[in-house]
Order: C-alpha cells, then structure tokens, then sequence
C-alpha cells in the first residue's frame, strides 16, 4: 500500500469527520509520512550535516499548511474520500497558452462555455507568471513561481477564475519549473551580487575545471541555440550551469536549502488553487559529474521527497512527470522499488505519442505492438496523460532494440522520420519543420501542427477531396486512441478543428530561431464562430472529436482502473487494443494505411468479438458488417466496437 492509500484509509467513512479537523488529519498524515520523508531526506543530505535542514523542513510544512485556505483544505478531503479521482473517465483535457488563446485571464474566463460545449474539463495554461520580456522560452524561464505576468492579469482575476473553474469541476494544471530559474530571478540577482549563500543555490565555478568534467558525459540539450551547459556571467565572474538556455540557470539540489523552498514555491502555487502541477524537466534535477545528468536515482528520491511533503500539505493536489525520456525510464517516474507508487500520479504517455507517428510514417504498427507489450505497465494508482501534440517538439524517443527487432536499423529508421515529417519527402503528406538538428549524430526533432503533420495543410492547398477526407480522418483517428486508451486525454488547443501550421513566427525577432513557434497560433475565433453553420473540414473534425469526447464520458471502460490489453494484430497495418472495466468490454479497432485493410473473422472472435452477438460501432452506431468472412476496414478507420 501507497502513503497515497493510507490517506484515504484515514479519511474514510472508518474516521468521523466532526472528530478530525484538517488540522488533526494533517498531523496524522505527517505522522504516517514521516518515517519516508526522513529517510528520503537523509539520502540526499547526510544526517550528520543536515540534521537542523530537516527540522527547518518540518516547520515550514506546518507553516505551509497553515496558509492554505478552508475550502482547499475541504476540497483535499473531498477527492481523498474520491479515491483516484484523476483516473476517470469524465475527465478531457486541453493546453493552451492563455495570451494565444483569447489575451489573458479575463478573456479565457469568459470562454468555459466553449470549453462546456467541447466536453473539456480539464485545463493546462502554459506559464503565467512572471518572466524576462525577452527570450523565456516561452515562460519556463520563470522570475516567479506564483506572482502572474501583467499581460496576463492579476492574481486576484486569477483566483476568481479558480473558483468559478471549480463551481464548473473543472481541473486546473499549471507548471512548476522545478530544474532552473531565470537569470532575473531573485535568488539569481543576489548570487550575481556576490552573495555565496545563493551562488550555492545554483552550480558556479571560478573557472572550467569542473564544467570541463561535468561536460565531458553531459549531452547538449539545444545543441543549435545554447551549445555546452555552462554560461560565463560576467557579473558574478563566475561560470553557472544552464542545460537548457544560457538565462535559464540550473538549481543546485544538493544543497537541502534549496529543496526546502522550492517546496514552499511549489505549495504557494498549489494554493492559488492548482490541482495539478506539471513538473517540467524533472529527469534533470540531480547532477552528478561522470554521468549525464539526467534520471538519476538521486533525481527519483528528490520528486518522491516532494511527493510525500506535498501529499502531507495538500493531498488533493497531484503530480504530473514531464519526463519526455526513453520509454523504459518514464515508468520510473512513477517510482519503483521501495518508491513504488510515491513519485508522481500521472505522467506524459511519450511514448504512445511518439508511437503513433511513426505508425502514421509507416502506415505499420510493429513498433507500436512491440514497445507497448514490452514496456513494463504503470502502478495501479497511476495515470497517464495521452496526446498527439503540444506546444513543443516531436521527439523520436524510441527503444532501439525494440527497433532492430522488428528488422529496421534505428539510426536510417529515425532518419526516414525527419524526412517524412521535416525535409520534404517527395510523397510525404506532412508540412513539419525541423528542430534542433545535429549534425553530429543526425539526431532531430519534429515541429508542426496536428493537422499539417497529418497531411491537411497539403491537400487544402491542392483542393483535393480524397486527401482532405484521408486527414480528416487521421486527425480523428489519433484522437480517437488517446480519448480511449486508458488516461486523460489532452487535447492541444487549436487542434480541434484542424489548426494548420503558423508561419508568422519567422518574422517575430523572438521567436524566429525556435521552429516550435509553427505550432502556436492564435485561436482562430472567428472560424470557431462558424462551427455551428459550416459544413467544412473544421466543422467535421470538431463535432467528430465532440462525439467522441461525448460518448467516452458515458464508457465507464475507459475509466483508467484497468490497462489496456493490446491484442497484436494478424494485419500489420492495424492497431487493435481491448478496454474493460469487468462487466462490460470495447475493442478499439484503427487501420493507420491509406487502402482498405481486412480483419478475419475467427481471429476476432479469438479475442472476443463474436458476430453472433451483433458488434456495433459505438461512435456510427452501425453494425459491423463482414465482407467474405472478413471485417472490412476503410482507410484510416477508427471505431470503438461493442456486443449488443
């Protein structure tokens, strides 16, 4: 059992509430933390220096607790009582960027009845708070963990727009950069000042010799932008550790002083009424000469110690890993071992994204079979996020014996990826860009819309009627498996009706050199306005998804109490999972080739699809029909089958 599962015990119908205040539960849920936290902290930070650290530590989480406010305290209760509550299957999700989707706090309060109307529930805003006016990588250079950027609005605004998302049960994801702070941070400016205390909370050197050894394993993460990890500041006369973007500086974790008030950062945000926090770049947190730096098991003791005091402070509040990594690794984010089920609750589903558009290069699904059967299964209390996009690049995280496996060499493999998506591959569909290619090893990553990706920008321009219908239907498709796999759907704003890629980035001074900016328009309100009247792509890919998100809502299967079971199939070209919830059972059935494929019927009733109990397809509502003994499947077909 999970400290997570000991809360709710303690908060079940077994404990009265007249009889335990907050207060109380707080205390019993310190007491059942305790012994965990203790012996996590000491992992990191030797008793025999650190002992005051710890008794600092346990202050400030009595202080912390105290500030949050009675009805968060209430809500805390409430979805401990609520069991997983992040598993269901009511809930969709959407990211936005608030000034992208309609100006700021104000305007993206006025639009949740779009998000009613949608079936959206769910919501991450991209970073709002405080950050440099020049390059910010798009806010995760942050000057402030919880006070909101002026273009924004305020924080009052803000927190009337986390009650009324509430009165709506409307959950709210927002980012915690946990790896690093601006260079205009306050802990930055009085480390550039001279002060020692806070040149500590980052990594400086008087001089090369120990970035020298850091960077002989470490790779570099923007290779084309920000080469090296290492920034010299003349103001500080010192060099700082930046893995990402030279102003954005590292934060030194080793030392316990930092923890304890990025925990208390991480609370304040929590406490403006955040349900889930997003933590970025997490795999990065714990650096250690002679490695690279990244997944370390000093990172995982470090998350699963934020977990288990965060759990203690506000239990309502989960934790979401962005840890965009091998696939093998992500599972660890769930924590393993004596950690099992005590780091974060939800993770991003990397891998099943990254899957899917190889399959849709390939129009095969042997990767996609192999890696998901492989790949060791999340914790029962676990969650993933599932996706197709999102505001940044696509990764070719693959497994590489995963891909020699199946027949293919791993280096020509990833490479026919980037041509396919970014360098114009003569029969290509995709409109994609490429990010940050080395030429070093030939590694890149992939930019650019859903839909250009998917082949819509190419055949609007072409004014082609198959070809518009084909990624129509592979937009819906994609959709249709992360609606249904077994999470929470994330939608990426824009892509519900088929945003194409924005060009204008290029002619932005701040934004031209970074290809991701292809895939953050503006939300097209005006096209949204005619949804209702037009009879076009937009409108078809809208109130399909709608449909979709509609009909998921009543399914209690693809609530995420149970995995899916993939049934590998006979065809290459089609994906076939099983969802269940042990009453009641739907077979996802999606062909990713552009002609008709063919399932026989003895293999699908090996795996439970009987035609002698007439399987309809829930989201036509048609009854499956066989072609000479054979189930007919049209190109990029997607359904979500069940028995009468």
């Amino acid at each position: 059992m999970n400290q997570a599962a000991l809360h709710r015990l303690m908060t079940s119908k077994r404990w009265k509430k007249s009889e335990n205040s907050p207060e109380d539960l707080f205390q019993l849920r310190l007491s059942t933390n305790l012994s965990l936290i203790s012996s996590l902290f000491f992992s990191l930070y030797p008793k025999e220096k650190n002992e005051l650290f710890f008794y600092q530590l346990l202050n400030r989480m009595e202080e912390l607790f105290s500030n949050r406010s009675k009805e968060l305290k209430s809500l805390d209760l409430e979805r401990l009582q609520d069991g997983n509550w992040y598993q269901s299957e009511r809930l969709v999700g959407m990211q936005l960027y608030v000034d992208r989707f309609n100006k700021n706090i104000k305007g993206l309060y006025e639009k949740l009845p779009y998000f009613d109307e949608l079936g959206v529930n769910f919501l991450h805003l991209m970073p709002i708070t405080t950050r440099p006016s020049g390059e910010n990588d798009g806010g995760y250079a942050v000057n402030s963990y919880y006070e909101i950027d002026s273009k924004y609005g305020t924080k009052k605004e803000f927190s009337a727009f986390t009650k009324q998302a509430r009165k709506e049960n409307m959950v709210l994801m927002l980012d915690f950069v946990v790896n690093h702070t601006s260079d205009e941070f306050e802990w930055a400016k009085k480390a550039k000042g001279g002060d020692e205390k806070y040149q500590n909370y980052y990594y400086t050197y008087p001089d090369r010799q120990i970035p020298d050894a850091f960077e002989k394993t470490m790779p570099e993460i923007f290779p084309e932008s920000a080469p090296g990890s290492f920034t010299y500041n003349k103001e500080m006369g010192k060099w700082v550790m930046t893995c990402f973007n030279t102003y954005q500086w590292d934060l030194n974790y080793t030392n316990p002083e930092v923890f304890i008030e990025m925990l208390a950062n991480l609370v304040r945000l929590a406490n403006m009424g955040v349900d889930v926090i997003r933590f970025d770049a997490l795999a990065f947190l714990w650096k250690k000469i002679g490695t690279d730096s990244q997944n370390l098991p000093e990172a995982h003791h470090l998350i699963s110690l934020f977990r288990m005091c965060l759990q203690v402070i506000a239990p309502g509040v989960i934790l979401l890993a962005e840890a965009i990594v091998a696939p093998r690794n992500i599972i660890k984010y769930f924590g393993e071992g004596p950690l099992k089920g005590n780091e974060c609750e939800v993770a991003y589903n990397a891998s099943l994204m990254a899957l899917l558009w190889n399959s849709i290069a390939t129009k095969k699904t042997s990767l996609l079979h192999k890696s998901l059967l492989e790949i060791p299964s999340k914790p029962v209390d676990g969650s993933w996020i599932n996706y197709i996009r999102c505001h940044d690049d696509i990764g070719l995280g693959y497994d590489d014996d995963f891909i020699r496996a199946i027949g293919w060499s791993p280096s020509e493999h990833r490479s026919f990826l980037l041509d396919y998506y970014s360098r114009g591959l003569e029969w290509s569909p995709a409109k994609g860009l490429m990010f940050m290619y080395n030429p070093k090893n030939g590694d890149g990553r992939i930019t650019g819309s859903a839909a250009s990706l998917l082949g819509l920008e190419e055949a609007l321009e072409q004014k082609d009627i198959r070809k518009i219908d084909q990624a129509i239907s592979k937009i819906l498709m994609l959709h249709g498996i992360i609606l249904s796999y077994g999470g929470i759907p994330l939608i990426y704003a824009g892509d519900e009706f088929g945003t194409l890629n924005d060009y204008s980035f290029t002619k932005d001074s701040d934004h031209k050199n970074d290809s991701r900016w292809v895939n953050r328009p503006m939300q097209d309100w005006k096209t949204i306005e005619k949804l209702p009247t037009t009879e076009n792509h937009t409108s078809q890919i809208f109130k399909g998804l709608k449909k979709m998100i509609q009909l998921r809502k009543k399914l209690s299967v693809f609530a995420d109490k149970q995995p899916a079971i993939i049934h590998p199939s006979p065809n290459e070209h089609v994906f076939l999972f099983e969802r269940t919830d042990g009453k009641s059972k739907v077979w996802v059935i999606s062909n990713f080739d552009e002609a008709p494929q063919f399932l026989e019927v003895g293999w699908l009733f090996s795996i439970g699809i009987s035609f002698g109990r007439e399987p309809k397809d829930l989201i036509t509502k048609k009854e499956l029909l066989l072609d000479e003994g054979r189930l007919k499947l049209n190109p990029y077909q997607h359904m979500w089958v069940a028995l009468d």
